[in-house]
């Protein structure tokens, strides 16, 4: 999961204990500094998950007013950005809730049983990080990510875009590990699918098949 050691922090753990005893008593200047420190990747993390600048933003807001508010729920065992970042997800799941009636896997445009049968693995694995590199085919993938269901699309976001563990994804998402992998699995294929019909399986196929 996100951690302190993964950021660029302006102060360090102990001084961040003090910052968060401090904002939540009450002292804006002391909430302000962990804001600062924390923001970009928050935003840049709700961005990929609404595809919206506008709504990313505008939950950014939201999750930073939350957690000004549960201050005092914040026991310290993990660092606040962690603990931010959290929050920031849910409100995202929430944000997308609202705009979008969810939709069951069934109704995904996936091959047949008989077609995946007869493909090789590495047919449909996909890369995400490496098809990302090309500006076209990152909008492409950008636009499909965003036509999946609530739940895959963030375990999408949260296991391939961001880097996270299948426990890491699990715990944030509450929900167990083996769901986790289930669900990567099949929007794996939807959005193999998707980028398939413009760039063909070479574009994303991966020679070492894993």
């Amino acid at each position: 999961m996100p951690s302190a050691s993964n950021m660029n922090w302006d102060f360090k753990r102990e001084d961040e204990a003090e910052l968060v005893r401090l904002a939540a008593g009450g002292d804006f200047e002391a909430f302000g500094k962990l804001v600062t420190a924390t923001e970009a990747r928050v935003f840049s993390h709700l961005l990929r998950m609404t595809q919206n600048s506008a709504d990313a933003q505008e939950l950014l807001q939201e999750t930073y007013l939350s957690a000004f508010k549960n201050l005092r729920s914040f026991k310290g065992n993990s660092s606040f950005y962690t603990w931010v970042y959290r929050i920031a997800t849910n409100h995202a799941l929430m944000h997308y809730r609202r705009q979008k009636p969810e939709t069951s896997v069934e109704e995904l445009p996936l091959p047949t049983h008989e077609e995946l049968k007869n493909r090789r693995i590495s047919d449909w694995d996909l890369n995400p990080e490496e098809a990302a590199k090309s500006a076209e085919i990152k909008a492409m993938l950008g636009e499909a990510i965003a036509r999946l269901p609530e739940g895959y699309r963030a375990v999408v976001v949260l296991r391939d875009i961001e880097g996270l563990s299948t426990a890491e994804t699990a715990e944030i998402l509450g929900i167990n590990e083996g769901a986790v992998k289930t669900k990567l699995h099949r929007a794996r294929i939807f959005l193999r699918e998707i980028l398939s019909r413009s760039f063909g399986p070479q574009e994303f196929s991966n020679p070492q098949g894993s």
